[in-house]
């Protein structure tokens, strides 16, 4: 199965259409306000309004409340949810239920006791990202691909965590995720996109699809 792509940090209208272009799968909107990479609400509904038809639409956030986040599902169209904080089963099946959308889950990994601790998450997906104390993501950090590829998962694995043009085949070679997700990796700044490094990650994440087959 083809490795599909995650770009995240999508903060506006013309990267979200430059990623879509490379081949994105779902685009990342933070809605955490301590992030530097957080997209305004008005900015979020244009992106929504203009691919969510393309591809999926995921909204990132971290210890908001319930109505927060089925408000902000409603207005953009968003299809995916991806909870990056301290958020338990229950908070996930429930939002779910709620607000129409699939959840991502998002686990901060350091040992193996993480990824036996994350098997007690039925989310639709698991993203795997690195831990950096009180960071909650975006750190830029890559995780144990290694300890990855030993997890024995329920939910389809987005891997995260530090990932670039220049290190992404490997990854996948690796842990062979359902999907890869993107952030500073593919940026010129924070919360903007260089059509450059997009374009890079695509081929290299074709080319170690190319690499299995073969």
């Amino acid at each position: 199965m083809a490795t599909r792509i995650k770009h995240c940090g999508i903060t506006r209208l013309q990267d979200a259409h430059l990623a879509a272009e490379a081949g994105a799968w779902a685009l990342g909107m933070i809605f955490w306000p301590g992030s530097p990479r957080r997209c305004e609400l008005g900015e979020a509904q244009m992106i929504g309004s203009a691919l969510r038809r393309t591809v999926h639409l995921a909204g990132v956030f971290v210890n908001a409340r319930m109505e927060e986040i089925d408000a902000v599902v409603q207005s953009v169209g968003l299809d995916l949810v991806q909870l990056h904080g301290d958020e338990g089963p229950a908070f996930c099946a429930e939002i779910a239920r709620r607000s129409g959308a699939k959840v991502i889950k998002a686990v901060r990994v350091r040992s193996r006791a993480t990824l036996q601790a994350a098997a007690a998450y039925h989310s639709d997906f698991l993203l795997f990202d690195a831990h950096v104390e009180g960071v909650p993501g975006g750190t830029g950090e890559t995780i144990d691909w290694e300890l990855v590829r030993q997890a024995r998962l329920d939910a389809p694995l987005i891997l995260s965590g530090g990932l670039t043009p220049a290190n992404v085949a490997d990854a996948v070679a690796a842990t062979k995720p359902f999907a890869v997700d993107a952030a500073s990796g593919t940026e010129s700044a924070p919360g903007i996109k260089d059509p450059e490094k997009l374009k890079a990650f695509q081929e290299a994440v074709r080319g170690a699809q190319v690499a299995q087959a073969s």
